[in-house]
């Protein structure tokens, strides 16, 4: 995360303090992307928007006078910009049927849909095409193998399986020590029980966007909009503050201060293939329903989406490959290899308990 589009941001003192001091960091500026006749150049950044740590008056380790909560409403979110910008107001919303949503997840997934929708429309007309998207826990590379028969609307949902996967390798490598920041450990924040749900649903919301005929931008407007009304989200932060607060010493705790990894009680490890948000206990009506989301998984006519890309990544040496995958010789995995690293996580966590 990047100084420069966070220091845009209107913040109380306490906040700027912990985000300058844990985060810094830049959201880059950038025009909204016309998905029908602009190709855009380069890739999101990893993370492109400040995202929150999860919990309220959360106290940073050399500051502890100072507490941090970010917290939004509704009435507070700007208009969306690809790769955001000062005005876009983010921060987490707790909704009656999809529990927290972290605003800034939402919006960053949304984004990796549209980019990567322009990549594999491009990729079509060529067959393959292989892109670089930088380091994170190692190098990222995607290979896309398009062919000619796809539809739009299997691109669209394509572009939507990959930036989810993008997503949950942005958790897997900050639980084993990737980090915007040298020695700035984000472990605390991996597997965040708002994050997936939150990563999905601007996964959601960034396919029907580009399938709009309103230009990206607008869409996403409308959507967000649409969307949160539809989940229930609660129309003040002090709403969304006693959400916290119900859920805390069972969710997450205060007594760690940020950056332990600590602080948080319970993660949201169940990130394939239909996710359910974790509600808060006794907050929403019986006859509410929790609204599921449902991972791309294939084509219109069937086929596995899994066909017509391979995201490869080469592991740096913070990850145990001998201790989780015994029988590979180097450090090379996909995304066929998540499920494996997960579940060492999982048992990472019960020895930590």
């Amino acid at each position: 995360m990047y100084l420069r589009g966070f220091l845009f941001q209107t913040m109380k003192l306490s906040k700027l303090l912990y985000l300058v001091l844990i985060f810094c960091i830049s959201a880059v500026k950038a025009e909204v992307p016309d998905l029908s006749t602009k190709e855009l150049s380069s890739p999101p950044h990893r993370v492109t928007r400040p995202c929150c740590a999860f919990g309220s008056d959360l106290q940073l380790s050399i500051i502890p006078v100072l507490k941090y909560s970010d917290i939004t409403t509704v009435g507070q979110l700007g208009p969306h910009h690809y790769l955001g910008n000062s005005g876009e107001g983010n921060g987490i919303i707790y909704t009656q049927r999809g529990g927290f949503i972290d605003m800034g997840h939402l919006r960053d997934q949304a984004d990796w849909t549209a980019y990567l929708y322009t990549r594999i429309m491009l990729a079509k007309q060529n067959g393959n095409m292989m892109l670089h998207l930088g380091r994170e826990g190692g190098s990222k590379i995607l290979n896309l193998y398009i062919p000619l028969d796809l539809s739009r609307n299997d691109a669209v949902r394509l572009a939507g399986r990959i930036a989810y996967d993008l997503s949950v390798w942005h958790e897997i490598a900050t639980w084993y020590g990737s980090s915007s920041i040298p020695l700035m450990p984000e472990r605390y924040s991996s597997f965040s029980i708002e994050d997936p749900y939150s990563n999905l649903l601007g996964v959601t919301i960034g396919m029907a966007a580009i399938k709009s005929s309103l230009p990206y931008g607008n869409a996403m407007d409308k959507l967000i909009g649409n969307n949160l009304k539809m989940l229930g989200a609660v129309l003040t932060e002090n709403e969304t503050y006693l959400a916290m607060e119900a859920v805390r010493n069972v969710w997450w705790t205060r007594e760690k201060h940020l950056p332990s990894r600590k602080i948080l009680i319970e993660r949201q490890l169940v990130v394939y293939s239909c996710l359910e948000p974790w509600r808060v206990p006794g907050w929403a009506d019986s006859k509410v329903k929790s609204y599921n989301l449902f991972v791309p998984e294939r084509t219109s006519d069937g086929r596995s989406l899994d066909d017509f890309y391979e995201l490869d990544f080469k592991l740096n040496y913070k990850f145990p490959v001998r201790k989780i995958f015994a029988s590979k010789t180097d450090r090379r995995i996909t995304q066929a290899d998540f499920g494996q690293l997960i579940n060492h996580i999982a048992k990472d966590l019960e020895v930590e308990k």
